[in-house]
């Protein structure tokens, strides 16, 4: 496999991690725009994408492969944890 090769490989890997981070928060978003209108949009794709490449990782270490679907739900979940945190950590 040359570096070109290994390079796409790398980011179809990612690439659910990215479209969950990013579908999640513009959801966020909209859903509790008033409690969030002082957190930015990025803040929490950010937080949200790590959470998901966090799982990822994770879930292809502990199965052997990947695109199980216990990986996806830990997506899922590391995902909201992830937007919990970016959006509500300072709120009263």
């Amino acid at each position: 496999m040359g570096p070109i090769d290994a390079l796409l490989h790398l980011a179809n890997f990612f690439a659910p991690a990215l479209g969950v981070g990013l579908l999640a928060s513009g959801l966020t978003k909209l859903l509790w725009w008033r409690d969030l209108r002082s957190v930015s949009w990025l803040r929490l794709a950010r937080w949200a994408t790590l959470g998901s490449a966090v799982a990822l990782v994770a879930g292809l270490a502990l199965l052997g492969r990947d695109g199980k679907m216990l990986t996806y739900g830990g997506m899922i979940l590391l995902s909201a944890l992830g937007l919990a945190w970016a959006g509500w950590r300072n709120k009263p």
